[in-house]
């Protein structure tokens, strides 16, 4: 046990063998010993060890219980190996807690719900432009209507997704993966994202779930993801309604304004129109031509979206502990911080607006 959870947390820390053993003050060969199983650290060592790494010196004997299946990554082809390492690191340790924290609960209590799809989705997918319809379809099964969803990880939380947000730095070579944990579907984005481009992750990853084993040989699974993310953020009938059903030019301020009502891209705004016949291919082409020499491909103008947060995971630690489910050091275990600091945060003495939580 100690072993596994040993790698994995020098791994996180993106630190090698080497670097590690320096921090510490111990030869790269007994950090060796450690990972191979071949030997334990003293008392005196954990604790350095445990300060390194950024963990608490609890985290190398959890047992681990849980594992991540089918995994797929949405990254670019220059996302280190390291990186995906750390990441991997990363998402594992959220997880555990999640589903020690969950663990906790009794089955009458559990806090939860089931992810489950529409009845009403096609079998089979053979035209991009159904996806609009497929869209709307989970929109409706959920409950949202045909407006902006304001806070996409609450609303994926809430209908049973598991959404995990890693600060991992990728240097922007990471949007997200998608995976599942126990039979439950699990998302994970960068948390140093701008947010419209998180909600375009998370509703892409919405797409893998949802298309899975319905679409035509014909059709590309990323292209059919990357349409149904647009359709589920800006449906075709929001489109219409924003912009009308034909124009021949639109404004800059105009897609800058809908970007902050929808949180979907400026870029992602031009593409649906064009999908939603409002615009033609040509004059959308001459949209990207000028977005890539005003350089807004990389980075749009104006102020960017709120990034995207999550709570449920502190919010179900406080509501374990009101219930004696858990007590006081368990809780500060689970959210990864001090026993001093949790009571300073539990009378409102402190926030964690700066802390990074699950």
């Amino acid at each position: 046990m100690f072993a596994e959870r040993f790698v994995r947390a020098r791994k996180a820390s993106g630190l090698s063998m080497q670097a590690l053993a320096g921090q510490v003050g111990l030869s790269a060969n007994a950090i060796k010993k450690y990972e191979h199983g071949d030997a334990m650290p003293s008392s005196a060592n954990l604790l350095k060890l445990a300060k390194a790494l950024n963990v608490h010196s609890e985290y190398f004997f959890r047992p681990s219980k849980i594992e991540v299946t089918g995994i797929e990554y949405r990254k670019r082809a220059s996302t280190p190996q390291k990186t995906l390492k750390k990441i991997h690191s990363d998402v594992m340790d959220q997880a555990e807690r999640w589903y020690e924290l969950l663990d906790i609960y009794p089955d009458s209590a559990k806090p939860i719900p089931t992810f489950d799809l529409p009845a009403g989705l096609p079998q089979l997918i053979a035209d991009y432009d159904q996806l609009d319809d497929v869209a709307d379809c989970v929109r409706m099964h959920w409950g949202l209507g045909l407006n902006p969803i304001h806070d996409m990880v609450d609303t994926f939380e809430s209908r049973g997704l598991m959404v995990i947000l890693t600060h991992v730095d990728t240097d922007n070579k990471f949007d997200g993966l998608a995976g599942t944990i126990k039979d439950q579907p699990l998302i994970v984005i960068s948390g140093a994202q701008a947010g419209d481009r998180q909600r375009f992750t998370l509703a892409h990853e919405l797409g893998h779930l949802v298309l899975n084993g319905r679409l035509a040989g014909a059709l590309d699974e990323e292209k059919a993801c990357h349409r149904f993310a647009g359709a589920f953020l800006l449906p075709r009938s929001a489109s219409i309604q924003e912009l009308g059903e034909k124009r021949s030019n639109l404004e800059d301020r105009e897609l800058y304004m809908l970007k902050h009502e929808y949180g979907i891209s400026m870029a992602a705004i031009a593409i649906r129109a064009m999908q939603c016949d409002i615009i033609t291919k040509a004059y959308y082409e001459r949209v990207v031509r000028t977005f890539s020499t005003k350089g807004w491909r990389t980075e749009e103008p104006g102020d960017q979206y709120p990034a995207e947060r999550t709570m449920l995971f502190e919010q179900l630690v406080y509501r374990a502990l009101s219930e004696e489910y858990i007590g006081e050091s368990k809780a500060a275990e689970l959210m990864g911080i001090s026993l001093g600091r949790f009571h300073k945060e539990r009378k409102l003495e402190i926030t964690r607006d700066s802390a990074s939580t699950c």
